[in-house]
């Protein structure tokens, strides 16, 4: 009698990890939403966590069926809310490179409407430009 491992066998303990990392995918996920979600009280997240690890097949499987709606839900809000961050970083560096050169133009005007001498113009002009 030989050991052989045949290529059922290979087959099968490849699908079983497969299926296992994908599990643990799904676990993380699941507790992940759970710490982020801002409609679940303490005690919710609390009981949700229990019943994970307590029941770790079920418990997975059963919040994937109850929230899994409210999970993508969930990472799109995140996602927008990042964006949201992005774009108003983004408007804030924008805003104070073009700084000087609106300081500048407002001087201009209120140079030329009279409300500053030259003297004035020419001092404030050098503090904006350093």
């Amino acid at each position: 009698m030989t050991d052989s491992y045949s290529f059922l066998e290979f087959f099968w303990t490849m699908l079983i990890v497969f299926i296992f990392v994908v599990w643990i995918f799904i676990l993380f996920r699941c507790i992940m939403d759970i710490f982020s979600s801002r409609d679940l009280s303490g005690f919710a997240k609390f009981a949700w966590l229990l019943f994970i690890f307590l029941f770790v097949f079920i418990g997975v499987f059963a919040y994937v069926i109850i929230r899994g709606g409210k999970m993508h839900q969930h990472e799109m809000a995140r996602n927008q809310e990042r964006q949201d961050e992005f774009a108003s970083y983004v408007r804030e560096v924008g805003a104070s490179d073009g700084g000087s050169a609106n300081e500048l133009t407002r001087l201009a005007a209120l140079k030329e409407s009279g409300h500053l001498t030259e003297a004035e113009f020419a001092q404030q002009k050098a503090k904006i430009l350093g």
